[in-house]
């Protein structure tokens, strides 16, 4: 792979488990050795520098606290290392718990701290030294869905403000999409997109990340031998919703369960006529409230220009064709 950074931004590797995140992650931060090829980092190769020479600072998925020391001790042991002045430490943890809200935990251990509080405490001890580069490895995955939703507020407004240079590794689509500047959609070690989160998902490469990407994923069916046609399911809509702006591409829609979530119904069926016997899922707002069961069938549209065509051979993105 060939990737760079820009300075300060937020970049994101997304892809499933054992796609290499976290082992170039790794190699970033000094851990692993490439096989071949050149890591810069502030136009410097770092390939032969030891980790503590790369002014990166890591945090990884377990928060990695030493459990015998208070939570002042923790995040002073890298200034400690470094050789900085004593009188100089006590400022800069105030300033790193500052920047998290833990200053009121400095004598606390790491048991003493829920999950929410031991990953400010990691994050804190890794910016403490001020990197030039901060890496984290799934940061937020061991703490509860309504935390990380606040965690990942919290972790993007701070970096914003000290505009540091962040790769950010995980699985979960949701988070890359909500914090990254751009997102790395990586599978068997190469990158398959490089964009802006809108761009990976309104404009998918390939098909593995039109898959990849959405809950539900795109909706990919074949339209001929040579190539397969994707729409997303929040455009896959009852022909009388959409809005007629534009030309829309008809489809018998035959409902075979109906998924209540809330603020969304997800339709899972069949089309008939066009694509006939494809499995496709609807995504349907709270607002379209005309009642959809099982067993029936109804009359669906997408709009042309939502529609994305592929290569079936390869799963390439290919220029749009009549359907």
């Amino acid at each position: 792979m060939d990737l760079v950074t820009r300075e300060g931004e937020f970049l994101v590797l997304l892809g499933p488990s054992g796609c290499g995140k976290t082992t170039l992650l790794r190699m970033i931060a000094g851990l692993e050795q490439p096989s071949s090829g050149e890591i810069l980092i502030g136009g410097q190769v770092v390939n032969d520098l030891p980790p503590r020479a790369r002014k990166i600072a890591m945090v990884f998925q377990s928060y990695a606290l030493y459990p015998h020391m208070t939570v002042f001790k923790n995040i002073a042991f890298p200034l400690k290392a470094q050789g900085v002045a004593k009188e100089e430490i006590p400022k800069k943890v105030a300033w790193a718990t500052g920047l998290f809200g833990i200053g009121h935990l400095l004598e606390r251990k790491p048991r003493q701290l829920s999950g929410g509080e031991r990953q400010r405490v990691a994050l804190a001890r890794a910016v403490v030294r001020e990197p030039a580069v901060f890496l984290l490895d799934e940061p937020l995955s061991n703490l509860d869905a309504q935390l990380r939703t606040s965690a990942r507020d919290e972790l993007q407004q701070f970096q914003r403000r000290i505009g540091i240079t962040t790769i950010y590794v995980t699985h979960d689509q949701i988070e890359a999409m909500g914090l990254g500047d751009r997102i790395a959609v990586m599978q068997g070690g190469r990158v398959r997109q490089l964009g802006t989160p809108a761009e990976v998902y309104g404009e998918p490469a390939d098909t593995f990340v039109a898959g990849f990407l959405g809950s539900p994923p795109m909706n990919i069916v074949e339209a001929a031998a040579d190539r397969l046609v994707g729409f997303r399911p929040e455009h896959f809509l009852p022909r009388e919703v959409h809005d007629g702006s534009g030309a829309l591409v008809a489809l018998g829609f035959r409902v075979t369960r109906v998924e209540y979530l809330g603020a969304d119904r997800l339709l899972y069926g069949v089309l008939e006529d066009k694509f006939p016997g494809a499995k496709v899922i609807a995504r349907l707002p709270s607002t379209v409230t005309l009642p959809y069961e099982g067993g029936r069938r109804y009359e669906f549209a997408v709009p042309e220009k939502e529609l994305r065509f592929f290569d079936r051979t390869s799963g390439l993105r290919t220029a749009p064709r009549p359907v």
